[in-house]
């Protein structure tokens, strides 16, 4: 169990280097300038990190002597700073901490000291999971929980792993209301009887006492956006879960959502076989929504309709024809795509989108890749001018009815800003750098190419 307010963070588990939320797929992830800033400054008293609520100060400071507000930060100008190593010298916080972790990269064995859990480390407690679809690491908490439940320490440990996925933001799954409202979009009434399910979970194990815990409550308890509904299942994902692929096509003019991408279940065979972005360290893709933490004024977490976002050139937008009948994805999903560029290095982003018939297009996950880092992170590869390479990004996760006459859509660029930090495109360290340089990418797609996507869809 995990408080209220707080977050788990995983060091490595399967694919995902993390190292308690600093990375995602190599880039890291702006979410700890903030709370170094308020734990570590002489002038604040400490307190919950950027994005918590009154009702989290209010229960925490019963135990805790903190500060009434958060330390006043324009985070939205703050991160925009350069070099990164320099954010928080910025704004006049101390540097001590984030001046180390900035310096590590994803396989610094300093990672490998402390409390963050690698899947090489044995696990051998009971544990009551709970995630938010809009959460920072739930697709690495899902990973891990999956971990848990295959190589827990002895069969008592591996049998007590329960799951609950709500469908709000960072560790709000109690304010789920009848009407939940997870940035713009309505997910319905998404309340859960968490309490009785909590004190239960505690009386069955600590008390010892026969409550029928075990009997009473489902292995995996998600909730399905979409179709507003909360699921049970057995395991993560739901054993009747079949990977279909979608695959990226163009006639070379993917640019936008008012360009010619569209999402195919067969390879590219007649297109143009590219689509070529340009993206600009300094103009960057600004992050709108998705699966935040911590970043004060700077992004909010959530789902928001991108269209007005579809309309920059630097965002490729694949679509898929209407629905004839309705899908659940639920799952994790994977993503490949083939990329070539004039830099040594650059990030790639991409973004599952559900896209009502009146146009909305809301964000389920999102995730990115440093591409330097595409054969693993023990080393680091760079890219040499015009060959293509095959990156797979680090997976997403949902669970998402699109309803019949709903499109499936993905974005793809170099770029998700504050969210992840801004890839330089120099091949250098990037953290202690001023000047980038502008990237001009070619995502390839054809037989020989198949950039994709793959789709966990629940059969009926």
């Amino acid at each position: 169990m995990v408080p209220q307010g707080f977050g788990a963070g995983v060091g490595v588990v399967g694919s995902y280097f993390e190292q308690g939320n600093w990375y995602r797929g190599g880039a890291e992830q702006l979410l700890f300038p903030s709370w170094l800033y308020g734990v570590e400054h002489d002038k604040f008293k400490p307190r919950i990190p950027q994005g918590a609520t009154q009702e989290d100060l209010i229960r925490i400071s019963r135990f805790y002597d903190l500060a009434p507000e958060n330390p006043p930060v324009d985070w939205a100008t703050a991160f925009r700073h350069l070099p990164l190593q320099d954010l928080l010298k910025n704004v006049d916080g101390k540097i001590e901490i984030f001046d180390k972790m900035i310096r590590r990269k994803p396989n610094d064995p300093a990672w490998f000291e402390g409390g963050l859990y690698h899947d090489t480390m044995p696990f051998g407690v009971p544990s009551f999971w709970f995630v938010s679809w809009y959460d920072v690491s739930v697709a690495p908490n899902l990973e891990l929980f999956n971990h848990v439940r295959s190589k827990g320490t002895d069969d008592f440990v591996r049998d007590h792993q329960y799951l609950v996925i709500a469908p709000t933001l960072h560790c709000g799954f109690t304010r789920a209301t009848e009407n939940t409202i997870v940035g713009e979009r309505s997910m319905g009434d998404a309340r859960l009887n968490y309490d009785e399910q909590i004190y239960a979970w505690f009386d069955y194990l600590l008390k010892e006492q026969p409550n029928g815990f075990q009997e009473k409550t489902p292995r995996v308890q998600y909730y399905t956006m979409g179709s507003n509904q909360w699921q049970a299942a057995e395991t993560w994902p739901p054993k009747n879960t079949v990977m279909n692929t979608y695959y990226l096509t163009s006639e070379g003019y993917a640019n936008s959502r008012f360009g010619d991408g569209s999402l195919e279940r067969s390879p590219d065979r007649k297109g143009k076989k590219q689509d070529a972005f340009y993206y600009d360290p300094l103009n960057p893709v600004t992050s709108y929504g998705g699966g935040v933490c911590c970043t004060g004024n700077a992004v909010e977490g959530g789902s928001f309709d991108q269209r007005e976002m579809e309309e920059r050139e630097d965002i490729l937008v694949y679509t898929s024809a209407p629905l004839e009948k309705g899908i659940e994805v639920t799952g994790f999903i994977e993503s490949t795509l083939y990329l070539s560029s004039d830099v040594k290095d650059t990030d790639l982003t991409i973004k599952l989108i559900d896209v009502a018939p009146d146009g909305s297009a809301f964000n389920l996950d999102e995730t990115i890749q440093r591409v330097r880092y595409r054969e693993g992170y023990e080393k680091e590869v760079f890219m040499e001018y015009g060959k293509v390479y095959k990156v797979d990004l680090t997976p997403m996760a949902t669970s998402n009815y699109f309803a019949r006459g709903h499109r499936i859509r993905i974005e793809v660029s170099s770029s998700n800003f504050p969210r992840f930090s801004r890839n330089l495109n120099t091949g250098g360290a990037n953290f202690d750098e001023t000047n980038g340089v502008v990237a001009h990418n070619k995502i390839h797609h054809s037989v020989r190419y198949p950039s994709h996507i793959k789709l966990p869809v629940i059969q009926e």
